[in-house]
């Protein structure tokens, strides 16, 4: 592995490169053109075999070890947000209105220069490596779902992603076996009522006062409806009515989000929240319209290979320590990879060293410490790399590397 990771250590520079030129060019889900076709462009200049357009703005890549073995992926995502970049730095966006706002650029330089090393000692090494490279995992349907369906998992044993992760420190990796990131749902409720002139309320069926009561309703769901021993989110994130100071708006609009990791629970809430909805609508005589959106799965990760993955970081360079962390009720389509073949998703901690840079996921002001690249590319080069020779051990849950 030395070897190897001494091959990371000397591209480190452009993997610098490579990140900040995607972060200046972000581009949003499902619109991700230029950046799928630079991915492509640096895999062809290999000599790589490389696929496009796989599930819309996918791009994989495959590369054939010298030796007979497992068929290993890793991911990375690459679309940006539609968030302004408040950074004072060289490298700050150049697209108005848009960003990598949750560290997507580094996730596709770790991956092509990961890919590279790979590519460069293929001779040398066994198996097969699939470098899967999705379009838009931050909106619903998301890029994972169509790109399995497109054969990106095909003949696929095992499959390792990472995030990193801004409010850990550099040095730290994150893993969790089971569930480690959350169901993220949508629902929309609309209230009917009937409007009138603020003077006069008694004539009016008041939409404002029927959804501010449903929105306290609504949280006592998770408070008295859910087992206690199960963790689920209910938020009301947008609440949005009327036109006028002094006129009674006919319709209120509440949308929000549903956090679950139990399939059992994560139906629970859905019709609990249509229950609840009917009940105050009727108490103050209007009626509603609701409509809820299943979006991600649970990103439920496999024990014996989340135990193989903790087994590894610890000896990467530049890993100071390896933590089993709590669930996140954040979302993430590598849920589906998951729900195909044997993997495990972590974080690796890029927290920014200077306290004043560190701002969370989805911030105008967002980095991270590009050192973590570093990290992060060896922990998933070790991992592909390594699992040659300790499949016939994983499946019998005797795990030595």
């Amino acid at each position: 592995m030395d070897k190897l990771e001494k091959a990371l250590d000397a591209y480190f520079d452009d993997m610098v490169k490579v990140r900040r030129y995607l972060h200046m060019h972000p581009e949003l889900s499902f619109r991700e053109y230029n950046t799928a076709k630079y991915i492509a462009d640096f895999y062809k200049n290999l000599g790589v075999d490389v696929r496009t357009n796989v599930g819309g703005n996918g791009v994989v890549a495959k590369i054939k070890g010298g030796k007979p073995g497992k068929t290993v992926a890793l991911r990375a995502d690459f679309d940006a947000l539609p968030i302004q970049d408040e950074k004072d730095v060289p490298y700050k966006s150049t697209v108005p209105g848009v960003m990598h706002a949750c560290g997507h650029d580094g996730h596709t330089s770790v991956l092509l220069h990961v890919a590279k090393v790979l590519f460069e000692h293929k001779e040398e090494l066994a198996g097969e490596y699939i470098m899967i490279h999705q379009h838009a995992e931050e909106y619903a349907p998301g890029g994972a779902k169509s790109m399995i369906e497109d054969g990106c998992l095909e003949n696929v044993d095992v499959i390792f992603g990472t995030h990193l992760w801004a409010t850990e420190p550099t040095g730290r990796i994150l893993y969790r076996s089971g569930p480690i990131m959350a169901a993220a749902d949508r629902f929309q409720i609309s209230i009917l009522g009937k409007g009138g002139h603020g003077a006069h309320p008694n004539m009016t069926k008041d939409s404002i006062v029927t959804a501010a009561q449903l929105v306290v309703q609504l949280q006592q769901i998770v408070s008295r409806k859910v087992d206690p021993l199960e963790s689920a989110v209910v938020s009301v994130g947008r609440f949005n009515a009327g036109n006028a100071f002094n006129v009674i708006s006919d319709r209120a609009e509440l949308e929000g989000t549903v956090r679950t990791f139990s399939e059992e629970v994560r139906s629970q809430i859905e019709a609990e929240i249509e229950q609840v909805t009917k009940g105050v609508v009727l108490t103050n005589g209007s009626s509603y319209e609701y409509e809820f959106s299943r979006g991600y799965p649970a990103v439920v990760n496999h024990e014996a290979e989340t135990e193989y993955l903790a087994a590894i970081a610890k000896d990467v360079p530049g890993v100071k320590e390896v933590v089993e962390t709590a669930p996140s009720m954040g979302g993430e389509d590598f849920a589906y990879y998951l729900q195909h073949v044997k993997g495990t998703f972590f974080f690796t901690g890029a927290k920014p060293v200077n306290e004043e840079d560190a701002f969370p996921h989805h911030h105008p002001k967002f980095d991270i410490d590009e050192r973590a690249m570093l990290i992060a590319a060896k922990t998933l080069l070790r991992a592909s790399v390594l699992y040659q020779k300790t499949g016939e051990q994983l499946s019998e849950k005797k795990i030595s590397v």
